[in-house]
């Protein structure tokens, strides 16, 4: 594996840049030695050694079905109890080691993914199908994730702090202090930064894990675990397992030797495990679970950034995201000229192999989001109106992938499965509204509330969307992503209501306090 480090950052707010060159010669550099690496056998790890299993998982690209990824073992219920019990053997070397040995650890394993960036990222590119730029903001925000965590321990001194005292000869400490073993569940969407990010809260706060990829980006989780493995983690400390949900999970989820649990996926997958995890007594599980995520525009608004805003994060790697803006209200004496603005950006998208320079829009993920989109196509025609797009998307060198167009509809009841349901794909509903008023309670009108976006110059207008929207991740007159693009020590990701269970969000300064429990420690003198 070739590797390059350079200091020049590809985030999600990356537009253009002089480097763009350079960039898309590492990236090509790189891609060559992927492909080259294509096929391979990829094994489980626990306790530091290889594990094999009865089954193995032949990955396919979703850009073309008939390019084989490579052949990963699947874990068995036995190897994941296995690995539970080789991370709560190994928890309390890790724990006694202390944060700023642990942190150094992690730093490294940071400075490796930085390294390793345009590798990662075209793995990332053939194995989910985001465009190139797209993959590189995730591993830069994985290494920034890890980074950012340690951080945190560091200006907080490992959260230990000096309390008050009643009695002169009385000295007390308040600390806060890990759990044990954590089971990390990460989703397919963004399979690096936030496998990276959850598994770096975990262990930055002295706790081990065991760690279940995606089943749709079982690469991208072994290469995080050999990167945990070269930067010296002890045995035992981070166990992968790629597999199923339904074998994986479920064992995590009922083996009483696991104590906490943080998950990102739907609400339907979060919700069960948040209410069966905590059997005998309260156990931390911290779960994010998506977002129906609006974006308003007034006509006090800059329309053209709006519409790119919008367009961004609507179609950003297919609508795939749980930040992904999926419904815009426009005020009606700016919705035709928004509207003609918005057409025109979502008709220019370039959309196939993300492997190639100039494509925005990849394929799906998989055949079940290919149907979905289809049939979320098939009741938008027999209810509302589809402006453009809602196709599957064909060329000569496309057939055997998951490609469809951008699609964006109006003209539905706002109580619609299409307007209420988040559907994790290409759809973007539109709505004109009488004014700011209507469109906030319609953009609240939602279970949800991870992100909104608003477009205005008018301060008042922007002061009474921040103090209205329920939302946790808000952002004003974005351009580069109306919904779209947070990161780590800059803007705090936290879901509201059904978007998350704890208030608290990833990529800010109290996402490690859920890894740990507070402690005082009082000595008499």
């Amino acid at each position: 594996m070739k590797t390059k480090s350079k200091s020049f950052k590809i985030t999600y707010s990356t537009l253009n840049t002089n480097q763009m060159e350079r960039v898309h010669q590492e990236f090509d550099s790189a891609l060559i030695n992927v492909k080259n690496d294509c096929g391979n056998n990829h094994s489980n790890w626990v306790n530091g050694k290889t594990i094999q299993g009865a089954n193995t998982l032949k990955l396919r690209s979703p850009i073309n079905q008939n390019h084989i990824l490579g052949y990963f073992t699947q874990a068995t219920h036995e190897q994941t109890a296995q690995a539970v019990q080789a991370a709560k053997d190994a928890f309390a070397a890790w724990n006694q080691m202390g944060w700023k040995a642990r942190c150094a650890l992690l730093q490294t394993a940071a400075g490796l993914i930085r390294d390793r960036k345009y590798y990662l990222a075209a793995v990332m590119t053939l194995e989910v199908g985001k465009n190139r730029l797209e993959a590189l903001g995730d591993v830069e925000e994985s290494a920034d994730l890890i980074s950012y965590y340690c951080q945190i321990m560091e200006e907080n001194n490992g959260f230990v702090r000096q309390m008050d005292r009643l009695a002169a000869n009385e000295n007390v400490m308040g600390y806060l202090v890990p759990f044990g073993v954590w089971g990390v569940i990460a989703p397919f969407n963004f399979p690096m930064a936030l496998s990276a990010g959850m598994a770096a809260g975990a262990l930055a706060t002295g706790n081990t894990v065991v760690y279940k990829p995606s089943s749709d980006a079982p690469w991208t989780g072994v290469l995080l675990n050999k990167v945990f493995v070269e930067a010296g983690l002890p045995d035992g400390v981070f166990n992968l397992l790629n597999g199923a949900g339904s074998i994986i999970g479920e064992e995590l989820v009922t083996n009483d030797n696991v104590d906490g649990l943080v998950f990102t996926g739907s609400k339907i997958v979060g919700m069960d495990i948040y209410q069966r995890f905590s059997k005998h007594y309260p156990k931390p599980c911290i779960i994010e679970m998506g977002g129906k995520n609006p974006a308003i525009v007034t006509q006090n608004g800059n329309l053209d950034t709006a519409a790119e805003g919008i367009m961004r994060s609507a179609f950003g790697f297919g609508g795939q995201k749980c930040s992904a803006c999926s419904r815009a209200y426009i005020e009606e004496s700016v919705f035709h000229e928004f509207l003609e603005l918005l057409l025109h950006k979502t008709k220019s998208l370039i959309i196939g192999d993300p492997t190639d320079q100039d494509t925005f829009l990849g394929p799906l993920i998989n055949s079940n989001a290919y149907n979905d989109f289809q049939s979320y196509v098939d009741s938008a025609h027999k209810d509302g109106t589809v402006l453009t797009g809602g196709k599957l998307y064909s060329r000569s060198n496309l057939d055997n992938g998951f490609f469809v167009e951008p699609t964006i509809i109006t003209n539905l009841e706002e109580d619609h499965p299409l307007v209420k349901s988040e559907l994790f794909c290409p759809i973007l509903y539109i709505r004109s509204v009488k004014n700011l008023g209507e469109a906030l309670t319609f953009a609240n009108d939602t279970e949800y509330g991870l992100t909104a976006g608003f477009f205005s110059e008018d301060q008042e207008e922007i002061d009474l969307f921040f103090n209205t929207i329920r939302a946790g991740v808000t952002y004003v007159n974005r351009r580069s992503g109306a919904t779209t693009g947070a990161w780590p020590g800059v803007q705090p990701f936290c879901g509201w209501q059904s978007s998350g269970s704890t208030g608290k969000g990833c990529c800010g300064p109290y996402y490690v306090t859920q890894f740990m429990r507070e402690q005082s420690r009082t000595v008499m003198t």
